[in-house]
């Protein structure tokens, strides 16, 4: 699962690192705290561009009759049986961090973890979109994709999301790959050797908290 991550890094290292096209980065800030029904920062490939822009974090089907069924998280081993992802096999994202959170039960308490790489640069969680309308409302909406966990996180949560580095995101975008068959190789965990991990402030666990006292060791 993945209910919570950051996007810290600045603009320009964000645009250099995934290649990107075309990037409003005046429109940037950087995020401490992001949770569900926020705007994200995802990649799409369009017409051979990598263009990058703000998204709805909650997946809305196409079809939803209310646009209050939201999907934050999508099983990678599900997504090309349940009728909220299948379809969505061309509109793959990279939705852009460079953290995540999880939270390890301790008696009754519940202390916020960071994960993050040992090397601190950004990446890509494997995300979907879709467009949802009704009634002349448009709502373009995202979901992370998630598998099961590696040794670092699994004794928190036995599930983490994906996250693709730089070359297997670049095929999660390519627009020439469009069979599941093709795609769902992509989804692995990341490797626990390449990750660290430390306890945060549980000032995280409220989404109107952001700021830089999200991410510091405790």
């Amino acid at each position: 699962m993945c209910g919570r991550f950051t996007l810290t890094v600045d603009a320009l290292e964000i645009a250099q690192y995934f290649d990107i096209d075309e990037f409003d980065e005046e429109n940037f800030k950087k995020s401490y705290n992001i949770a569900p029904s926020q705007q994200v920062l995802a990649v799409v490939n369009h017409k051979g561009k990598n263009r990058a822009g703000y998204i709805k974090w909650g997946l809305i089907p196409f079809w939803a009759k209310e646009p209050s069924f939201q999907l934050i998280n999508a099983r990678g081993e599900s997504l090309q049986e349940k009728p909220s992802f299948k379809h969505l096999n061309r509109r793959r994202c990279l939705i852009l961090a460079d953290s995540f959170f999880e939270w390890k039960k301790e008696k009754e308490t519940k202390k916020p973890v960071r994960f993050l790489l040992k090397s601190e640069e950004p990446f890509a969680f494997a995300g979907l979109w879709d467009k949802y309308e009704k009634n002349g409302e448009v709502l373009v909406t995202c979901t992370i994709v998630t598998t099961a966990a590696n040794e670092l996180v699994a004794p928190i949560h036995n599930r983490m999301p994906a996250i693709l580095n730089k070359g297997i995101g670049e095929n999660w975008l390519n627009p020439a790959i469009t069979n599941w068959s093709d795609i769902l190789p992509l989804i692995q965990a990341y490797p626990a050797c390449e990750m660290k991990a430390y306890e945060v402030s549980p000032i995280v666990n409220s989404p109107k908290n952001n700021s830089e006292q999200c991410i510091k060791a405790i």
